[in-house]
């Protein structure tokens, strides 16, 4: 009996697919400053980070940026409901914002912020199948 049970237990654990939060995967940034990145998003600790993995041209031709493996997305706490509260790193100017994130699907939109959050500029990302 003890033998079966652990046999149903060991099947039902395999069985059940890992559920993984929606902001985990690769995303392709908007072009900004005549570029694109992909960005991997995994957990950092409790929250979400985001490094850039790669690096386009606007055409759509790689090339390796100084900025591969820097972290844009910092410390995304989910916060329900797809929503995440953290910190955001814009390239182009090389500043830190207080960062929001959303989720739905294969769309995430990252906003950095400043005035506490008040005034908000923000970019569309699409999943990287």
């Amino acid at each position: 009996m003890k033998r079966i049970l652990k046999i149903a237990i060991a099947l039902i654990a395999f069985a059940t697919p890992a559920l993984a939060d929606p902001a985990e995967g690769i995303w392709q940034t908007e072009v900004d400053d005549g570029a694109f990145a992909y960005v991997t998003i995994a957990p950092c600790g409790a929250a979400f980070c985001g490094m850039i993995s790669r690096t386009f041209r606007n055409g759509g031709e790689e090339y390796q940026s100084e900025n591969i493996g820097r972290q844009i997305v910092i410390d995304m706490v989910a916060v329900g409901d797809g929503k995440y509260k953290g910190h955001a790193w814009r390239p182009s100017n090389d500043k830190i914002y207080v960062g929001k994130m959303s989720v739905a699907g294969n769309a995430l939109v990252l906003k950095g912020c400043v005035a506490g959050g008040l005034i908000c500029i923000g970019q569309d990302w699409i999943r990287v199948p």
